[in-house]
């Protein structure tokens, strides 16, 4: 495929492997608020789009947006503290970032994760210097997988959607990719490179020391 103008990178499940650090925290969130509620059953039912969206579906008495980003929120920092300690990024993710710079390739972030886990990531892994914009599920009405987060990451770096490469890990985040008319690679954090494949994805690689896209 021709060299992309710019690449956009999801962030859990992609830059690091951290969704099992994610799946605990919801646990701990059902156990706080006495729901019946095994992990299997939220994923398949109610984990999908903005925080936002999830916590509605979870908590669909609750109609005020601010409360149950709150409550999101609190999910959120009980993650940060399991992974605190075992923060590590996908194997070649240094090196790859390092090459991109000296191409003068415009890179953004596009996570559903909110602005503190951005910046949690980001000062663990000392990434502040390689990426141009970021964007999070905050500061999107739909979440995957919508398009719309990619969209708004194209924008920011100025390049048009079909010019950019996407790094994706998940179903949603994938479809939200593809819908946005970007071609994407695929991280085998969370289903192995056949699945990945038929998703749409033109690669499918377990780490950043695989990937060929010249």
């Amino acid at each position: 495929m021709p060299y992309p103008k710019a690449l956009i990178f999801d962030m859990d499940g992609t830059l690091v492997d951290n969704m099992e650090y994610h799946k605990q925290s919801w646990i701990e969130l059902f156990k706080f608020h006495q729901l019946d509620l095994d992990y299997t059953t939220f994923d398949n039912q109610y984990h999908k789009g903005s925080l936002v969206e999830i916590m509605a579906r979870l908590f669909p008495h609750i109609e005020d947006n601010k409360e149950l980003f709150s409550i999101g929120s609190y999910k959120e920092e009980l993650y940060r503290e399991l992974y605190r300690p075992h923060v590590k990024a996908i194997d070649g993710l240094h090196p790859f970032l390092n090459l991109q710079r000296e191409r003068k390739i415009p890179m953004g972030i596009a996570t559903m994760g909110d602005q503190h886990n951005i910046d949690f990531i980001f000062k663990a892994l000392k990434l502040e210097t390689y990426f141009h914009s970021t964007t999070g599920g905050h500061q999107v009405t739909n979440g995957k997988p919508h398009p719309e987060i990619f969209l708004t990451a194209a924008q920011k770096l100025g390049v048009a959607p079909e010019d950019c490469l996407v790094f994706e890990d998940t179903r949603s985040g994938v479809t939200a990719a593809r819908a946005a008319g970007m071609q994407v690679i695929g991280l085998t954090t969370m289903f192995d490179q056949k699945t990945l494949l038929e998703l749409g994805c033109v690669q499918a690689v377990d780490d950043f020391n695989e990937i060929d896209i010249i």
